[in-house]
């Protein structure tokens, strides 16, 4: 029988896991997303990419916490990679929108088998600028980049997005989160993101996770191993878990382990 998150996923193309991990935890994630800033001060906060967080023991604390990875496994199935990380947090009155997309359209993935966790470390509200939702549209087929239209990147964090003939947001829903929800999305379902134009910031943490049967075609793209077995045949390439080093990484809870 269905779980009623992945009825909810299948029905509407998103679903929510409400307290999926604790305070301290959602807590470490902001304070991960500060200690990336002033490290890479060139970089805006919506844009903290996976280049940043693949070869960081936090980030691999995360995405293999098990909490998360039974969450994933109802959509994908027990073999579980990431192939793809993402923090999007945006400052107070400043953050940048996400035009409506569909991930499917950026990813360099076959087949297209992945789900994404969306984790809020702050809570995400309408004022903030939360993920909005086209319930449903995951039905849709994925556009092609070309379909698209470039958008100026001191304004949006994508360089593309869909253009306003190609979406009807009549029937948009704000997905609106407290810290430690997860809202979980199908690669094509349509959503976005407005401006953050609160005085408070607003930190989520895209965790894409596949299936080891699925392949990422981009062969420079380095994934983490999450849990399961792989399937060597795919080629996909995976980082070795990673030690933490006083002073060059972040501290965290239990980072100790990891030395």
């Amino acid at each position: 029988m269905k779980s009623t998150l992945r009825q909810e996923y299948d029905e509407k193309g998103f679903c929510i896991a409400r307290g999926a991990i604790d305070a301290g935890l959602a807590a470490e994630t902001v304070e991960h997303v500060q200690w990336l800033v002033e490290r890479h001060p060139d970089t805006r906060p919506e844009k903290l990419h996976h280049s940043l967080l693949v070869d960081d023991p936090f980030m691999h604390r995360v995405v293999c916490d098990e909490r998360l990875l039974d969450i994933a496994a109802e959509f994908i199935g027990p073999n579980v990679a990431m192939f793809g990380a993402h923090y999007i947090a945006k400052k107070p009155e400043t953050g940048q929108a996400v035009r409506w997309h569909q991930d499917g359209s950026y990813w360099p993935l076959e087949p297209m088998e992945v789900t994404t966790l969306w984790v809020a470390g702050t809570d995400s509200t309408v004022e903030n600028g939360c993920m909005r939702v086209l319930p449903g549209s995951h039905t849709r087929r994925l556009l092609k980049r070309s379909e698209m239209v470039e958008l100026d990147p001191d304004k949006y964090v994508l360089g593309i997005g869909m253009r306003p003939d190609q979406i009807d947001e009549a029937d948009a829903v704000d997905v609106e989160l407290k810290a430690g929800d997860i809202s979980i999305h199908h690669p094509n379902i349509i959503h976005g993101s407005n401006y953050n134009t609160s005085d408070q910031w607003r930190v989520g943490l895209t965790l894409r996770y596949i299936p080891t049967s699925t392949r990422v075609t981009r062969k420079t793209q380095r994934s983490i191993l999450c849990c399961g077995e792989l399937v060597p045949e795919v080629g996909n390439q995976y980082v070795p878990r990673p030690k933490y080093v006083e002073g060059i990484h972040m501290p965290f809870a239990g980072c100790e382990e990891w030395a």
